[in-house]
């Protein structure tokens, strides 16, 4: 599906099932796609769990540019998106995410669109070399649980665990998270278990593994 912003349209691509427990809104990288493996790991965690999940490319891949631009009108053309993609999932709880800079995306925005949670995957802390120049602020001001996953190889750094509610690292993995995806996948699934949990305590009916053998 399309969605018109601002910025130009934005592509979606959504998987549901019949009747979902939530809606999970995933964004590539600077320069990557929808099908990255960390992407699509995070897709499938919340698809097990009986989500809607949305990946969204963002306006300006649509046009051909090489990169974001502003953050504050990359900010505002995610907000649309959002503010499209709701009415079909009303009254569900949204946790949305992505990787490296769709991960601080997601961390920016997350108060303003209503997100229960974050899933940071390969947070970009600084630029390579560049430690001076932290980005660890985004993290700290999303003002809903996030959860981090990055490699302990990536030259973009690592959030410390007091950065973020779960910092989840993984041996041997650089920026792309591509070795291993299925580790990341359980990972993922673990958090969303836990966060799509109401205040209240009641559980949102999300499958158990009886569900999920029947179907």
């Amino acid at each position: 599906m399309e969605v018109v912003t601002n910025s130009g349209p934005a592509r979606v691509e959504l998987d549901q099932p019949a009747h979902p427990a939530f809606l999970l809104v995933l964004t590539h990288g600077a320069g990557g796609g929808v099908n990255s493996p960390d992407l699509v790991a995070a897709r499938d965690a919340g698809l097990q769990l009986g989500g809607a999940v949305a990946r969204v490319l963002q306006p300006y891949l649509v046009r051909g540019a090489r990169a974001p631009g502003s953050p504050d009108r990359q900010d505002a053309a995610w907000l649309e998106v959002i503010q499209a993609l709701r009415p079909g999932f009303p009254a569900l709880p949204l946790v949305q995410g992505g990787r490296s800079n769709g991960a601080r995306l997601a961390c920016r925005t997350a108060r303003a669109a209503g997100a229960r949670a974050v899933v940071a995957l390969a947070f970009p802390l600084h630029p390579p070399g560049r430690p001076e120049r932290s980005r660890v602020a985004e993290l700290r001001q999303a003002g809903v649980p996030v959860l981090v996953v990055n490699g302990d190889r990536d030259p973009f750094g690592v959030p410390d665990s007091a950065d973020a509610s779960r910092v989840a690292v993984l041996p041997g993995e650089t920026h792309a998270l591509s070795r291993r995806p299925e580790v990341i996948r359980p990972i993922v699934e673990t958090w969303l278990r836990e966060v799509l949990v109401p205040p209240a305590g009641l559980p949102v009916p999300l499958p158990g593994p009886a569900d999920e053998k029947d179907r």
